[in-house]
């Protein structure tokens, strides 16, 4: 008796579970790296004012407003109800805290008087705008 072999095809598929390891892996590199990197450079192009006013010896907190409309608190990448939640804790510790609003000059004037308005609601009672003085 003779036996018949048969003969197995070529299997033509192709593994992506490699491929989607790596892209996940880069996905968590580039979730974690894009904050860092973004955090720490708001550049912000002040407007320009003649007087230049005073600084008080309390407690001062700056929010930063970009070109674009995005809020930061002390560098922290923030929405609006967050902003107002944070503000809202940082007045129940100390109600003398002073904010400086620094907006950029090409900032939507809407986006400047969103953030006044949380504050004004907030309770905030000392209000600084930040500008550069002219030369």
């Amino acid at each position: 008796m003779r036996r018949v072999y048969k003969r197995q095809g070529l299997i033509a598929e192709i593994n992506i579970t490699p491929f989607t390891d790596v892209i996940l892996v880069l996905l968590m590199i580039f979730m974690i790296a894009t904050p860092l990197i973004s955090q720490n450079n708001i550049s912000v192009k002040l407007p320009e004012a003649s007087s230049k006013g005073s600084q008080r010896d309390s407690k001062q907190v700056l929010i930063t407003i970009s070109g674009e409309g995005i809020i930061y608190l002390e560098n922290q990448l923030l929405t609006s109800k967050e902003l107002k939640n944070k503000i809202d804790s940082l007045m129940i510790n100390d109600v003398n805290t002073s904010v400086i609003v620094a907006a950029d000059q090409s900032c939507r004037f809407q986006d400047v008087v969103r953030v006044m308005d949380i504050l004004k609601d907030s309770g905030v009672k000392i209000l600084n705008i930040a500008t550069k003085t002219k030369s």
